[in-house]
């Protein structure tokens, strides 16, 4: 199986982390939170055997720096289309999990010349899932509201890093992680600037993303590309017909839920996973 390898690179003012591993077309993975690029890892190596596979961690996560602004997805999609075109690459393929999967969206509609495949892992369109908010999708994403609050996420979080993470592994997974891998996690979030940075990531919903996402809808803008969409059955999306809201943002949907999955999937169902990306993918 193929290993990935760490390495760096300058991405205009942001010193980027990022995985490598394979050879063939180039396959990007974008985690979410509260996550880094360390979530791909029971899928990397087999997609590898493929791919050229890059997992890098997103502005504000894991070894990546943690400046103060530019979490617009908009920023974030063009940090990564940035490595790509530093790496060489012209045309790649992204899939991204939930936050990475809101980059993912940003990068394909802003550049659907680079982006000639996308996968989009439980989530929907972000101003869908606004526009559908009620009671019980407030009650699933209260989080949503809560880190969009200035400095009291932070405050409150702050108290007890593996007590808030270990929060959102316990509910929304249908199989627990390993205590191992989470541990990953609460030690990243624990580092200087990463939570700050993590809830500057949901912040930058409004005004930056909402006024981008609704604009490109009121221009009638839409994915171009072919988009696979997996989501858990266990979680939220598998009560909501997540193909038909992904139908109204996108020309190509194809997806499937997966069962006894959480939100996790990489991590809770890497073989459904691998076998949905390269089905996808070839």
């Amino acid at each position: 199986m193929n290993r990935l390898e760490q390495s760096t690179a300058q991405v205009g003012d942001l010193r980027m982390h990022y995985l490598r591993g394979g050879e063939g077309p180039p396959l990007f993975l974008l985690h979410g939170w509260p996550q880094t690029s360390h979530c791909w890892h029971r899928v990397a190596g087999p997609l590898a055997e493929t791919h050229t596979v890059i997992a890098p961690d997103l502005r504000g996560y894991g070894g990546t720096g943690k400046p103060r602004g530019g979490y617009d997805k908009r920023t974030m999609a063009a940090d990564v289309a940035q490595l790509a075109e530093q790496l060489g690459f012209d045309r790649v393929a992204v899939a991204g999990h939930d936050r990475g999967g809101r980059v993912a969206h940003r990068w394909a509609l802003d550049r659907p010349d680079q982006v000639e495949r996308l996968a989009v892992l439980d989530i929907a369109p972000t101003r869908e899932m606004w526009r559908l908010l009620d009671r019980d999708l407030g009650k699933a994403y209260w989080h949503w509201l809560f880190h969009l609050q200035p400095d009291l996420p932070e405050l409150l979080a702050g108290q007890n890093v593996a007590a808030y993470l270990g929060y959102f592994f316990e509910h929304w997974t249908y199989h627990r992680l390993p205590a191992e891998d989470i541990a990953e996690y609460v030690r990243a979030f624990e580092a200087p600037g990463a939570l700050r940075a993590g809830f500057d990531d949901y912040r930058a919903s409004f005004p930056d993303d909402a006024e981008l996402d609704d604009a490109d809808y009121a221009a009638g803008k839409r994915l171009t590309q072919p988009v696979l969409a997996l989501w858990g059955k266990a979680c939220l999306l598998g009560s909501l017909p997540t193909l038909d809201i992904w139908r109204a943002y996108a020309n190509h949907v194809t997806g499937v839920g997966l069962d006894e999955c959480g939100h996790f999937l990489p991590e809770e169902q890497p073989s459904q996973v691998i076998a949905q990306l390269r089905k996808f993918l070839s």
